[in-house]
């Protein structure tokens, strides 16, 4: 296999979820013919759901095809270096018809150590929000073990948990151990790390078509929970035709660029870069050739790509590992 260098896009992994709607389709244009989708994994390693190539002379295989094939093209340099051969990313859109459960996800020390997985740190951009949609993260004051499982018994968490009403452009970075949930009536975009490992706490009693509860986590919970406050909003620019910095931590550099017109983008060959547009279209035009995109695709630039035009109107989350 030869490798053409050109902007990856890949087929999405549809999960249907208790939580999940129809938003994906209808404000994303993804192609989900169930009334329940809640995810759509855009670019995944994770075992049992890998990402396919959906264009272009390598359409059909597999992400981690390339990646073992070829990878300081596919990943660049550094993250070779760091991870190996391993895509150390996930990215998401999530459509939030109801309430998510109240969860917390482990540091890479915990997961490791049980699971054999990376952490979960994970950062949220909210894409659109109905009035009074509202997330949770964190705590509102400094908290126990003690006193939170007083309140878990009681069905009273929320009540010493922080609620937050959120509008779309808003972000959150979510560090591991931050106790959190997204309300319903809200459609984001998630980066985090390659991790599936999630101990959900609380699900609102709810239960399924056959009256079975989700399971929870709640020992394995215990001691991966942050019990300070988590200042997990980010404020961020909007400077126009450059990137504007959001999140930068060791796992990923996240920075909205607001397309008006037309910019040359030069990059090291470090790193991987995504694309997410969260608004408008945008094109891309590369060797000669020109890529067209709108609000609901994610790109993946191999590092090997490293010289590109981006033009249009339109708002791009731009993610790489620093």
């Amino acid at each position: 296999m030869s490798f053409n260098i050109y902007p990856l896009q890949f087929y999405p992994i549809f999960k249907e979820r208790i939580w999940g709607g129809e938003k994906l389709k209808t404000i994303l244009n993804k192609p989900i013919t169930s009334k329940i989708t809640g995810e759509s994994w855009e670019l995944s390693t994770v075992e049992g759901d890998v990402s396919i190539v959906a264009n272009g002379t390598l359409k059909g295989k597999s992400l981690l095809e390339l990646i073992d094939t070829f990878p300081e093209e596919i990943l660049g340099l550094g993250v070779y270096k760091k991870f190996g051969k391993q895509f150390p990313l996930l990215f998401k859109y999530l459509d939030a018809k109801e309430d998510l459960s109240i969860q917390v996800h482990p540091n890479d020390v915990l997961a490791q150590k049980r699971h054999h997985s990376f952490g979960k740190t994970e950062m949220w951009f909210i894409m659109q929000a109905d009035e009074n949609a509202k997330i949770i993260v964190g705590f509102k004051e400094k908290s126990n073990a003690a006193e939170y499982l007083h309140h878990l018994k009681n069905k009273t968490l929320v009540s010493i948990l922080n609620e937050k009403e959120v509008k779309t452009g808003d972000v959150f970075f979510l560090e591991t151990g931050t106790i959190h949930a997204i309300g319903a009536g809200i459609v984001l975009a998630e980066i985090q790390q390659t991790s599936d490992i999630t101990y959900r706490v609380y699900d609102w009693d709810r239960v399924d078509a056959e009256g079975n509860s989700r399971e929870l986590h709640l020992d394995l919970a215990l001691d991966a929970i942050n019990y300070d406050i988590a200042a997990s909003q980010k404020t961020y620019s909007k400077v126009a035709n450059q990137p504007n910095e959001m999140v930068n931590c060791p796992y990923f550099t996240t920075n909205y660029l607001p397309l008006e017109g037309r910019i040359a983008v030069q990059k090291n060959r470090n790193s991987f870069t995504v694309y997410m547009c969260v608004e408008g279209a945008f094109e891309l035009e590369f060797n000669d050739s020109t890529y067209n995109y709108k609000k609901g695709d994610t790109i993946l630039i191999p590092a090997a790509m490293n010289t590109f035009i981006l033009s249009g109107t339109g708002s791009l989350l731009e993610i790489y590992i620093s």
